[in-house]
């Protein structure tokens, strides 16, 4: 993760974000999210809602003029980047409290699930909640990862520590 991170910081034009982008790696993918400035807005503007629709209008057209104008250039770093490092890239970008992700994978994961698990998972279709098994069990996934984040959290920084003595330790 560092040798992307470190790669990716030395590779980006230095103009395109506030700060060092967010840089997730797992097995499949890697996913670039920077920083955007805000755009300037009137705020005397009629059409502000109570719940800052205008503002998310233009946090979110920040976002998709980055998107265009950057395009050529993203692909060309996520060409070197899948070629270096042997992972799909997706890029994304944060303006405000507006947050995209552009073409990201969606990878297929088998699991086996006895009856009691299909069975909530059925449930979940049937209700109209999601459209299918897979779409259930992606809703289950993001509602523990909404609801236990800090666990989760200290999971990854404990991982991250066994990492680090594993590279740190003799060599085989």
């Amino acid at each position: 993760m560092s040798q992307v991170h470190g790669w990716l910081t030395g590779r980006l034009p230095d103009d395109w974000f506030d700060g060092e982008p967010v840089v997730t790696v797992d097995r499949e993918e890697i996913i670039v999210v920077g920083r955007l400035p805000l755009p300037t807005q009137s705020t005397d503007s009629e059409d502000t809602g109570k719940d800052g629709s205008s503002a998310r209008s233009a946090e979110a057209g920040r976002i998709k003029r980055f998107r265009e104008d950057t395009r050529v250039q993203r692909m060309k770093i996520a060409d070197e980047m899948e070629a270096r490092f042997g992972r799909k890239v997706a890029w994304g970008a944060e303006c405000g409290q507006t947050r995209m992700l552009f073409t990201n994978m969606s990878v297929p994961v088998m699991t086996r699930l006895r009856q009691p698990e299909r069975l909530i998972l059925d449930t979940l279709v049937e209700a109209g909640v999601t459209r299918s098994r897979s779409e259930a069990l992606a809703w289950c996934v993001r509602l523990v990862a909404q609801h236990e984040a800090d666990w989760i959290e200290q999971l990854r920084e404990a991982l991250g520590a066994i990492r680090e003595a594993r590279e740190s330790g003799p060599a085989a």
